[in-house]
C-alpha cells in the first residue's frame, strides 16, 4: 500500500455522490422553495448531511446546537438523527430566514425537535449553560467562527462534536484573488481551529469542506 494520499478529484466527489442515500422529497420541496422566496441556495451538500447524521447517531447526540439556520435544510437534517426528546437548537440573524426556517421546520417529520432562535448569536450563545449540548454545528457568518468556537466550546460537553463548515472557503481557498469577501475570515479559521488544543478536529473533503471535532478539554479559565 502506498503511503502517499490519493488526489481527489470532481470525479471522486462525484462518485461519492451517487453512492450516498439521496435527500428525500420534502428537502427537495424546502430548497425549491426557498430559492422561490430569494433565500440564497447555500445549503449543505448531501454527503454532508449523511455525514452529520452518522456522526450525531454515532455519538448518541441529544442536543444540537447550530448558528446558521438560513432555510433550516441542516436543522431539519440533524434532528432526524436525534432520539424523539432530543432538540436542535438552531440560530439566525436573518428575520426572513428564521421565519422561513421555523414554517418549513413546522411541517417537517421533526417539527418537536426543532428550534429555531431569531437573534444574534454573539448576544444569545452565552445565555445558554455550560455542557448543555452534545453537538455543535457552525455555518454562518465566517467572520464570526472564532467567536462561535469560543461560546460553543463552552456550551458543548466534553466528548462532544464541534463541526464546521466552508473549510474550503467555497472553493476559493488557494485562490490569488478570491472573490468571495469571507475567503479570508476562513482562511485565518482554519489556523484557529487547527491549533486549538481543546478540539481533536480533522478537515473531512466532503461539499465545501467539514471541520470535524471532538472537544478533548475544557477551555482555560478566561484571564
Amino acid at each position: 500500500m502506498s503511503s502517499d494520499s490519493t488526489v481527489v478529484t470532481a470525479r471522486h466527489f462525484e462518485y461519492v455522490r451517487m453512492h450516498t442515500r439521496p435527500e428525500d422529497g420534502f428537502l427537495l420541496e424546502l430548497k425549491a422553495a426557498a430559492r422561490a422566496a430569494g433565500i440564497p441556495p447555500i445549503w449543505i451538500a448531501p454527503e454532508q448531511a449523511n455525514l452529520l447524521q452518522i456522526l450525531l447517531r454515532a455519538s448518541g447526540a441529544r442536543r444540537v446546537v447550530e448558528v446558521g439556520t438560513l432555510a433550516g435544510y441542516s436543522a431539519i437534517v440533524m434532528a432526524r438523527a436525534l432520539p424523539p426528546e432530543g432538540r436542535v437548537d438552531t440560530f439566525e440573524l436573518d428575520p426572513g430566514h428564521a421565519a422561513f426556517a421555523a414554517e418549513w421546520a413546522s411541517r417537517s417529520d421533526v417539527r418537536a425537535r426543532v428550534l429555531v432562535h431569531q437573534g444574534d448569536a454573539h448576544k444569545l450563545l452565552p445565555r445558554l449553560p455550560a455542557a448543555s449540548a452534545d453537538a455543535a454545528f457552525l455555518d454562518a457568518d465566517k467572520g464570526g467562527y472564532p467567536a462561535y468556537l469560543r461560546e460553543c466550546l463552552r456550551i458543548v460537553r466534553l466528548g462532544g462534536l464541534i463541526l464546521v463548515d466552508n473549510a474550503f472557503a467555497f472553493g476559493e481557498l488557494f485562490a490569488d484573488q478570491p472573490r468571495d469577501r469571507e475567503t479570508p475570515a476562513v482562511r485565518r479559521f482554519n489556523e484557529i481551529m487547527a491549533a486549538t488544543r481543546e478540539v481533536q478536529s480533522v478537515i473531512v473533503p466532503l461539499g465545501d469542506g467539514m471541520w470535524v471535532g471532538v472537544k478533548i478539554a475544557e477551555p482555560a479559565p478566561a484571564a
